[in-house]
């Protein structure tokens, strides 16, 4: 059997066997990726350019655009060019980088979760402090700690999982390179290790999870309070989109990787796999530019601008 040292290339899960499939394949994810590209560069453009989005809300949002638009570069692209060339092959440090750099921004998306969970409780339940707490440089330290938390985690599991010796082979059955499918070809003695850096980033990540829930009790509870009407449909409007992008990310990520042995098999993998690496970069614009009055003109106005600059 081959051990890491003599591995040179991963062979990644094969979405078909046949060429119709294989095409069909790569024109649903470039589809996919297109859409996710569009939506996330309009919103990164939109609050950018409109000086009425420079809060600490749309800050946040910007960032989380730019994070979605890195989680799917890093594993879509691979696997549209797979399809198209009819491949399974992607080398070893290439695996690891795209390993490192999924992570490094999947882990950083859940800190800055949390981090907007939080600029909405201090929004919602105490506005007096708003700009106390949330000035521009306790944004920036914020943006940049969970930046650098994700950083630190992908570092960690990146280079303790590829320290592991390898015993089990080359194949990988995802179309992406992941943690759980790495240590399948890992020596069963030696993958403790990284199993238990799983759970100690299960526990962190099930404490932001906390946090998060109990700053969104606080936030119904102060919402309920509201005696307008109109003033309880903008403290939602702004809420229920970062709480539907929370929900989606935790319980599609806490699935992929914590679901038991005894159901999983490569459709289910590559199932959940597409639907927590792939479906919430392109689904997160439209969940945020739904309900948001202000975000909506500020894309209205943008498309109207390049539609002038056309003509």
């Amino acid at each position: 059997m081959p051990n890491s040292s003599s591995i040179t290339q991963f062979l990644l899960l094969a979405f078909a066997d046949t060429r119709e499939l294989q095409l069909l394949h790569f024109g649903l994810f470039l589809g996919i990726y297109l859409a996710a590209l569009l939506g996330n560069a309009l919103i990164i453009t939109a609050i950018a350019c409109d000086h009425r989005l420079h809060t600490p809300m749309y800050f946040f949002l910007l960032n989380l655009s730019v994070l979605d638009l890195g989680s799917i570069s890093t594993t879509v692209p691979k696997a549209m060019a797979n399809s198209l060339f009819d491949t399974r092959a992607i080398s070893y440090w290439g695996c690891a980088a795209q390993l490192f750099l999924f992570l490094f921004m999947i882990a950083a998306e859940f800190y800055l979760l949390t981090v907007m969970a939080y600029d909405r409780y201090v929004a919602i339940c105490q506005p007096l402090h708003y700009g106390t707490l949330l000035g521009s440089r306790a944004c920036v330290h914020m943006a940049a700690a969970a930046w650098g938390s994700g950083f630190l985690n992908a570092l960690l599991h990146t280079a303790n999982t590829f320290s592991l010796p390898l015993c089990q082979g080359n194949v990988l059955d995802q179309f992406f390179c992941e943690i759980p499918q790495i240590l399948k070809l890992s020596c069963s003695h030696s993958s403790l290790r990284e199993v238990g850096l799983i759970v100690l980033s299960v526990c962190l990540g099930f404490g932001c999870f906390v946090f998060i829930v109990v700053s969104y009790v606080q936030i119904f509870r102060a919402v309920l309070r509201i005696p307008s009407e109109q003033g309880r449909h903008k403290a939602f409007s702004t809420c229920l989109p970062h709480l539907a992008v929370v929900s989606l990310f935790v319980s599609t990520g806490t699935f992929a990787y914590l679901k038991p042995p005894s159901i999983s098999s490569p459709s289910l993998d590559l199932m959940v796999a597409v639907v927590y690496s792939v479906v919430p970069p392109a689904v997160n614009p439209l969940i945020y530019s739904m309900r948001n009055q202000e975000l909506k003109e500020a894309l209205k106005k943008l498309i109207q601008w390049v539609h002038l600059q056309q003509l």
